[in-house]
């Protein structure tokens, strides 16, 4: 439960702080760790249980993987040292780890089971078995492996040329790693930019790739080579704070080290064109990414639209920016993000449901949503939908909340942002 400790009663949000490593990168840095040669040193590692469960499913496979909370070593012969696993892969609640791994598997000559947690379970697989069944992947499953729980026999791939039917770095980065092991090249071509850590991470660690706008090949030529990673602060888990710090009065908030990608800085974006306070500095790029120090002072706001332009830049921070929106003046306009209904729980509905039961006005659309600022929230008792990003959502929202906010559920938190009270606590001015 959330109670009257997280509401407005509380003073604005003040200092400094480092969020946790990138949950994409994290994964990525594992997963190519593992399957390159040599000893891979990651800082900065995310401890959630999502990333937690890709070191897992890596360990069933053979890797010597050592954690100590946010330093990980990665001790690997490559991809001829992995082993069959002796019991099923367990992906969790994690589309990343399903999909990225999906990539992999199916070059691997022995055979896998994969399954997940029941949210996981209903979420679709086609969009990355189609184009992996066209390079001769051997993947079987419910609805001819539309859903989890799967099973990939190891078989020789072929290199394709592929044009991304849905905007969606996953789908792209199961193709580029499963070109890794296919004969000949194979290329993806993007509607629109989406995150590039998979390439970039690629290239880090030796791969043959190369992009050209929205075109991107990688072949076989090369062997991974292990790298040490430094992981920066998730964008995705700064923007709550951001959020928060934009709308909580009399706030002024830096976080440190937060990845800078430009694929992924749609929520800077956003915030500056609603007249946020935003101020960027101490750039630099570490291990193939751009990070630096966000600050941001809470401010007037007003309303925008949002479009398919930035989406695809911003998909994972649309709950937030939600109810950021709330508390803009005139009306925000969310749409071309039909991508929201799939992820851990249709978000769309879910995001609509949450803020109407807090006093905000605002209403679903088929892509979308349209809020009508600014809001006073009242608060109430609401529903986590068992997701992380909602369950966020749910306790900045009772920041400004006239009365308590109470959560069913709030240990999905755990999977992106396990520190994420401790943080709230070091920035609340009492």
């Amino acid at each position: 439960m959330i109670n009257n400790s997280y509401n407005k009663t509380n003073g604005p949000l003040v200092g400094e702080l480092y969020t946790p490593g990138d949950k994409s990168i994290s994964h990525r840095a594992i997963m190519l760790g593992s399957l390159a040669k040599g000893t891979t040193k990651i800082d900065n590692f995310l401890d959630g249980e999502d990333c937690l469960r890709t070191i897992e499913i890596f360990r069933q496979m053979g890797v010597d993987i050592q954690q100590n909370g946010t330093d990980v070593i990665v001790e690997s012969e490559g991809v001829e040292g992995l082993t069959e696993p002796k019991e099923p892969l367990y992906f969790g609640n994690s589309g990343t780890t399903a999909r990225l791994m999906l990539g992999i598997l199916p070059a691997l000559p022995f055979h896998t089971v994969a399954y997940g947690d029941p949210h996981l379970t209903v979420r679709p697989m086609d969009r990355v078995i189609t184009p992996l069944t066209e390079m001769g992947a051997n993947i079987d499953g419910r609805k001819n492996g539309l859903y989890l729980p799967l099973s990939i026999r190891g078989s020789s791939l072929k290199g394709i040329r592929y044009e991304l039917p849905v905007k969606s770095a996953q789908v792209k980065s199961a193709v580029l790693l499963a070109g890794l092991f296919a004969s000949g090249s194979t290329t993806v071509v993007e509607q629109a930019s989406t995150r590039d850590h998979t390439e970039n991470m690629l290239r880090a660690f030796g791969a043959n790739m190369e992009s050209s706008g929205l075109t991107h090949t990688i072949n076989n030529e090369n062997t991974l080579i292990a790298t040490d990673v430094t992981v920066p602060g998730d964008i995705s888990s700064a923007a709550f704070l951001l959020v928060a710090a934009a709308i909580v009065p009399n706030s002024n908030l830096t976080l440190k080290n937060v990845g800078l990608n430009e694929t992924r800085t749609g929520i800077i974006d956003v915030l500056k064109q609603m007249g946020a306070h935003v101020t960027i500095s101490n750039q630099r790029e570490i291990s193939g990414e751009l990070l630096g120090d966000i600050q941001i002072k809470q401010q007037s706001l007003k309303g925008i639209t949002i479009d398919d332009k930035l989406i695809p830049r911003l998909i994972d921070e649309l709950p937030v920016i939600a109810l950021l929106a709330t508390q803009a003046e005139g009306t925000t306009v969310i749409k071309d993000a039909e991508e929201l209904r799939v992820k851990e729980t249709d978000r769309i509905h879910a995001v609509v449901d949450i803020l109407q039961t807090l006093g905000a006005n605002i209403e679903e659309t088929k892509d979308g949503m349209i809020i009508h600022g600014k809001s006073a929230l009242t608060g109430g008792a609401i529903k986590s939908y068992s997701d992380h990003r909602i369950a966020m959502m749910g306790v900045i929202a009772s920041l400004i909340s006239e009365h308590s906010v109470q959560i069913d559920d709030i240990s999905s938190i755990d999977i992106s942002y396990p520190t994420f009270f401790e943080h709230l606590n070091q920035i609340q001015q009492q």
